[in-house]
C-alpha cells in the first residue's frame, strides 16, 4: 500500500480487492474459478457495482474475461464433459499500487499458462491490468494488456474462436434487455441471430441502468493491436453482452514462438449516460495514452 494514496490492495481466498479508503474499486479472481482468473467485481466512481460471475443461464461466463480457443481446446466454455482448457498462474500476482499524491491506480500481474484438460500447456500469457482513477476525468478506467506466445516446446499455436470469443464482459440483470449500444462508427454491423452484431469500430459502448441510475461502460481497441478496429460482439436480449473480439470464427491465427501476441484494450466506466462525443474524446485521448 502507498500510505499517502488511500488506494490499498488486499489478497484473500484467491481474490484481490482493490480499495480506496473503505470503498473498494475492484476485486480480481487471480486463482481458477473453476478454469479462469478474471476481473470478478468493478464499480462505477459512485459505487455502482456492474459485473455479473457465473451466472446461471451461462456459467461459464465470468464479469470480465479473456477467452479463445487454441490447438483445438476451449478455453470459453466450461462443460466438464467437453474437457476446457484452464489458464493456471504461475506463482503469485504482482500488484503495485500508485505512490502519486492523491492518485488512485493499481496494476496486478501475472504469468498464466493456458492448459489442456490432458496437461498440456498450448499458450503462455503475460497479463497485465491497471485500474486508474484519474486517467479519464469522472471515470474509471481499467486497462487490459496481454501478451501471448505459444507454451514453451512448441513452435506455433493455432488459435480459433466463435463470433463472440475474446474479452468478454457480462453485465449485472438490471443492464439486461433495456441498454443501448452505440460505436464509433455509428454502424450497426453483421447480424448473427436473435438481437447479435458483430461490428468494426474503435470502440463500443452500452447504457443501462444499474440500482436505478444510468451506467455506461465502453470498451476501446488500441490502434496498434493486430486486427484493428476489432470486431464487436454486442447483444442485449435475453441478456446483455459485450465482446472485443479477433474474428477468429472467420479469420483463425497462427501464432509462432518469434511473433508474439500484444493485445491492449481500455474500459471505461462512468456513471450517468455519456454521449458519444464524450466516449470518443476519452477514447482518443486513452489512445494516445493520455487521460480523457
Amino acid at each position: 500500500m502507498a500510505a499517502d494514496t488511500g488506494t490499498s490492495t488486499d489478497a484473500d481466498q484467491g481474490v484481490i480487492t482493490i480499495t480506496k479508503g473503505d470503498r473498494p474499486l475492484l476485486k480480481y479472481q487471480f486463482t481458477p474459478s473453476p478454469y479462469k482468473v478474471y476481473v470478478k467485481q468493478w464499480y462505477t466512481p459512485n459505487g455502482r457495482q456492474v459485473l455479473r460471475d457465473s451466472p446461471h443461464d451461462h456459467v461459464h461466463h465470468h464479469a470480465l474475461m479473456y477467452a479463445i480457443g487454441a490447438d483445438g481446446v476451449d478455453f470459453w466454455g466450461e462443460n466438464p464433459s467437453a474437457k476446457p482448457g484452464s489458464q493456471l498462474p504461475r506463482g503469485e500476482p504482482k500488484v503495485t499500487v500508485s505512490d502519486a499524491e492523491g492518485a488512485a491506480a493499481a496494476t496486478i500481474s501475472q504469468t498464466i499458462d493456458w492448459t489442456g484438460a490432458d496437461g498440456k500447456r498450448r499458450l503462455l500469457e503475460e497479463r497485465e491490468i491497471t485500474l486508474d482513477l484519474d486517467a479519464i476525468p469522472g471515470a474509471s478506467l481499467l486497462e487490459w494488456k496481454t501478451q501471448f506466445v505459444p507454451a514453451a516446446g512448441l513452435d506455433k499455436a493455432d488459435l480459433w474462436g466463435r463470433h463472440y470469443f475474446g474479452l468478454g464482459l457480462r453485465m449485472v440483470p438490471s443492464m439486461d434487455n433495456v441498454g443501448t449500444f452505440i460505436n464509433s462508427t455509428g454502424e450497426t454491423g453483421v447480424h448473427t441471430r436473435g438481437t447479435e452484431y458483430v461490428v468494426p469500430a474503435a470502440w463500443c459502448a452500452y447504457t443501462a441502468p444499474v440500482d436505478g441510475a444510468p451506467v455506461t461502460i465502453a470498451m476501446f481497441c488500441h490502434q496498434d493491436n493486430v486486427r484493428h478496429p476489432t470486431k464487436w460482439f454486442t447483444m442485449t436480449k435475453h441478456f446483455a453482452y459485450l465482446s472485443a473480439t479477433l474474428n477468429l470464427s472467420k479469420e483463425p491465427m497462427t501464432l509462432t514462438a518469434h511473433k508474439p501476441l500484444d493485445l491492449r484494450y481500455g474500459v471505461v466506466l462512468w456513471d450517468g449516460k455519456v454521449e458519444k462525443d464524450a466516449i470518443q474524446k476519452a477514447y482518443d485521448a486513452w489512445s494516445k495514452g493520455g487521460g480523457g
